[in-house]
């Protein structure tokens, strides 16, 4: 028997493992609603800012002020190295078949593993959390750690920051007519491709930014970028391939069901987000809200 408190606890841990997904997820629909790119290396950018973040930290002493700074830079550096990524490779694959951009992402993906292994070795890192998040609060009856709340406040932040960008800003609707119509965006006199060159790096800082928060909740190693790119593309495919609020609902569906069935079935939790993906896609297969494709 599960008492109301320990569900309770359980379901506020999915949120925010949602957050993170969401947040490392938006950034890869985003660069699939206008680029078009299937990147597979997005995993990758993720575990550069997890390892980044701790490297700042460290550099820094540690301790609350490490962990802000390396919060800020770590994406900073990520940006930096997609966008280097991009001038010199991306930008001349644009128009190529999607199935040359997937192999190629895929190659980019082995090479930027291989860089971490030499910058960083095989060895398991961690960074703590500040301690002004440490420690857990009682919220009606369960015990929720304050860095899950915080993740909590942080994704709707990115959400609102991601969806105003778009919607709000001459860049931001650029790339989306850009999206739609490159040539004609292209014959207005507006540089396409250093506006493909802003998208990418906006969702590439993303993964880094979702890699500097997990950074304090797991152990930073290689081949956690293999984990959450299987589950940020699974998430976009549900929500709507280039839909920021279908990653939202699609990462929410991903977290919660993994946490309650660690909960309810701990031996087969891994299956629980995986058997809501398949219920999703017999549903409907498109995915849950509008595609951009």
């Amino acid at each position: 028997m599960f008492d109301i408190s320990s569900i309770a606890s359980q379901f506020m841990v999915g949120l925010s493992r949602s957050m993170i997904l969401f947040i490392v997820s938006a950034g890869l629909s985003f660069v699939l609603g206008v680029l078009r790119v299937p990147n597979i290396a997005h995993g990758s950018l993720y575990m550069i800012g997890a390892f980044s973040a701790f490297s700042i930290s460290k550099w820094v002493g540690g301790g609350s002020t490490g962990f802000w700074i390396a919060l800020v830079l770590a994406p900073l550096v990520t940006a930096l190295v997609s966008l280097i990524a991009e001038r010199a490779l991306f930008c001349h694959l644009y128009d190529r078949e999607h199935l040359m951009l997937l192999l190629f992402t895929f190659a980019l993906m082995l090479i930027l593993g291989d860089l971490v292994k030499m910058i960083w070795g095989a060895e398991y890192r961690s960074i703590m959390a500040p301690e002004s998040l440490k420690g857990s609060i009682n919220i009606f009856g369960a015990s929720v750690p304050k860095y899950n709340l915080f993740l909590l406040l942080i994704g709707p932040i990115v959400a609102i920051g991601l969806w105003l960008f778009t919607n709000k800003t001459k860049i931001g609707k650029i790339a989306r007519a850009a999206a739609v119509d490159r040539d004609m965006v292209d014959a207005l006199g507006i540089n396409v491709s250093w506006v493909f060159a802003i998208a990418f790096v906006i969702g590439c800082f993303l993964a880094g930014l979702g890699g500097a928060l997990v950074a304090p909740t797991v152990s930073i190693t290689l081949g956690m970028d293999h984990d959450i790119i299987i589950e940020a593309f699974l998430i976009v495919t549900i929500g709507g391939l280039g839909n920021m609020w279908g990653a939202m609902v699609g990462s929410l569906i991903f977290g919660v069901t993994q946490a309650l069935g660690v909960l309810f079935w701990p031996q087969f939790a891994i299956v629980f987000p995986y058997l809501a993906v398949v219920a999703v896609l017999l549903w409907k297969p498109t995915g849950l809200l509008k595609s951009v494709w």
